[in-house]
């Protein structure tokens, strides 16, 4: 589990800055990525967990719905324009890997993709999800978050598998 965390201030500051890539995939083995600037990595029930949060009403949504399966992938510098398509265009319009030339192969123990260009992955499991809820969210988070009311889907993935290329950790 130390290997999992060990650059962990790196993942976070991709977080925090330009955002990771969130993998997932259909039923049917369509791979999709979408950027997201809000997540938690730790420990939950003894086991490494990545937290994402997802809009109802984004494609990603149905996809881990479907499949109970994402990846986080943490982009090397100098890649900020890939985080800010996946970010501005939807998976259900564009093959954003096709359309941007990305490398993608399944998982090792999920089907979702690892981005070969990525130091760092980390393939999850959905192990809970649950939905936010309105009433229980403070009035200045919701003015500012949620002014369409499209409030997150917090799922709970469990890292079943983690990708580190050590070689390549100071691309991040």
């Amino acid at each position: 589990m130390d290997r999992i965390f060990r650059y962990i201030d790196k993942v976070y500051s991709h977080l925090n800055g330009e955002g990771l890539l969130l993998g997932s995939v259909s039923r049917d083995g369509y791979f999709n990525l979408m950027t997201i600037g809000w997540g938690f990595l730790g420990v939950i029930w003894r086991k490494p967990c990545f937290i994402v949060a997802v809009r109802p009403s984004r494609y990603t949504h149905r996809l881990i719905d479907d499949t109970g399966v994402f990846t986080v992938n943490v982009l090397p510098k100098g890649m900020e324009d890939i985080a800010s398509y996946c970010g501005s265009v939807s998976g259900k319009e564009h093959d954003k890997i096709a359309e941007l030339k990305l490398k993608a192969s399944k998982g090792v123990k999920i089907d979702a993709p690892i981005i070969q260009v990525c130091p760092i992955v980390y393939e999850c499991m959905v192990r809970y999800k649950f939905q936010l809820e309105r009433d229980k969210i403070p009035k200045d988070v919701l003015l500012l978050a949620y002014p369409s009311d499209d409030l997150h889907t917090l799922y709970l993935g469990e890292i079943v598998y983690a990708h580190i290329d050590e070689s390549r950790i100071d691309l991040l």
